[in-house]
């Protein structure tokens, strides 16, 4: 062999050796990044349903009502849907480790001061702080998927930020009622709070930028009429059985006008600014049925779901007697077997399409939405209420995966983060909504009975779920317009 077939045979490997390292290293840091904020999302997402077994526990405390206490989780998701359309410009502006570092930093912060909360009131603001950088994580993860991922291994990776979005949410109400039959409703927040400061740490010295900045716009307005017309409506939904029970001086309609108005500007403001592409929120995204059919569907869910998760333990403590931790291992197997589900589906949902899995996913919905209006009584047995979740929690898996991949696979590239943020909002609104509307029907019913007792608690708590009843109805008719996607290019991606 001469010199220079030698240096040339050397040359090759040598050459590649940089090549294939490189790719190696890129791997791994994806993963690393990827992995860092599926943690630090599963935290996060967590306590949007933590409070839900607390509650009795916490009104007994503190000395409030069922319409105030509400508030702890309606804020939280209200919070969510005036933020959301903000990541947005965040995600264009900033760099991927900056933004982390805010999320977490706000999150922990939040957590703090929820549990080192005075009175009511603090402990309302440290919601507020925590949900806005939920509200920062999750676009955030989405983005960095979208960008890390190639298309061909999306499925497996919206498997499990599927199992993230929901076995976080439905154990929720599990590690609250094991935290509270041992410690202070305090714990809730001190035990997130180490691992939220350890997933802040070690991502703002592991995760590197995997996005490139750019100037994009911010319209300060839409952000003001965002947040007025839709707090404005939840509010008013809130008060309702209260103003319905005991009328205030001022009329109680005040509120909701003032939210419809400001909504109709901030919709008029959108659709000027989506002329120059500086919307808060294009509403060009409704105008493929696709999507509009889909968001509709999930917002239906999300009013329902969280609609039915605030009032079960108010139901389970305060009419069967149950202690914290028995409804929240009474809600375990449920939020298990939605996690489980969750990966299945999606890999379902490549091989025949949403209709299959949607709407026999609507008609469990409703089957069970009609189970808990009419079946509930003040003794009815424990094992009714555990096979009424666990349906439940199979219909919403069938459902939810499917419904987010439609939606934003039906949409053009150039607004793919107009409609992550429209679904993130109305979401967060819808289950505001369910959650105060829930609460409202069941405080005037129960007035209306006119006893404090568990019978009177029960009639108020059949009446919301009556109101979920003929809201899964509509949900169900809805599920039968859900199609794929024309376009094929949805961000599940998978196998197809």
């Amino acid at each position: 062999m001469t010199v220079e077939q030698s240096t040339s045979t050397d040359a090759l490997p040598r050459d590649a050796m940089p090549n294939e390292a490189s790719a190696a290293d890129h791997r791994a840091r994806n993963r690393l990044v990827l992995g860092l904020l599926l943690v630090s999302a599963f935290v996060v997402i967590l306590n949007e349903t933590i409070m839900g077994v607390a509650l009795p526990h916490l009104m007994s405390d503190l000395g409030i009502s069922a319409n105030a206490a509400q508030w702890l989780t309606t804020a939280f998701m209200l919070t969510m849907a005036v933020v959301i359309p903000v990541t947005g410009y965040l995600l264009q502006r900033l760099n991927t480790r900056p933004v982390f570092i805010l999320a977490m930093s706000l999150f922990c912060a939040g957590t703090l001061l929820s549990a080192l909360a005075p009175g009511f009131a603090v402990l309302v603001v440290g919601r507020i702080v925590q949900a806005s950088g939920t509200a920062i994580m999750m676009p955030l993860l989405m983005t960095t998927v979208m960008n890390l991922v190639p298309p061909e291994s999306r499925g497996k990776t919206m498997g499990n930020i599927s199992i993230v979005i929901s076995v976080a949410p439905a154990i929720g109400p599990t590690l609250s009622g094991l935290i509270l039959s041992m410690l202070d409703w305090r714990w809730l927040f001190l035990a997130v709070l180490p691992v939220a400061v350890a997933a802040l740490a070690l991502g703002a010295a592991k995760i590197e930028n995997v996005t490139v900045p750019t100037k994009a716009p911010i319209d300060v307005l839409s952000v003001i009429l965002s947040a007025i017309g839709f707090g404005g409506f939840v509010y008013w939904l809130s008060g309702l059985g209260e103003m319905v029970l005991h009328p205030p001086p001022v009329s109680p309609w005040i509120p909701l006008g003032v939210g419809m108005v400001v909504v109709a500007l901030f919709v008029l403001r959108q659709l000027q600014l989506q002329k120059q592409d500086r919307a808060l929120l294009d509403l060009r995204t409704l105008a493929t049925g696709a999507f509009t059919i889909a968001t509709l569907l999930m917002s239906i869910l999300m009013l329902a779901m969280f609609g039915t998760f605030i009032l079960l333990p108010i139901y389970m403590q305060n009419v069967l007697g149950l202690s914290t931790l028995q409804t929240g291992l009474l809600l375990l197997p449920g939020g298990l077997i939605m996690g489980l589900c969750a990966p299945s589906v999606g890999g379902l949902y490549d091989r025949v399409g949403p209709r299959p899995l949607v709407i026999p996913g609507a008609l469990l919905f409703a089957v069970v939405m009609w189970m808990l209006a009419l079946l509930l009584q003040a003794d009815t047995p424990v094992w009714l209420l555990l096979a009424a979740h666990i349906l439940f929690s199979i219909a919403l898996a069938l459902m939810f995966t499917p419904l987010f991949t439609v939606s934003l696979g039906s949409l053009p590239p150039n607004l793919y983060s107009h409609g992550s943020a429209m679904v993130g909002t109305t979401q967060q609104v819808a289950g505001a909504a369910g959650t105060a509307l829930f609460v409202a029907i069941m405080t005037m019913q129960a007035g209306a009975a006119g006893a404090d007792g568990a019978a009177a608690l029960t009639a108020g708590i059949r009446a919301a779920f009556f109101c979920g009843a003929l809201i899964a109805i509509v949900g169900v008719v809805t599920a039968l317009f859900i199609r794929r996607s024309a376009s094929g290019a949805e961000p599940h991606g998978g196998a197809h």
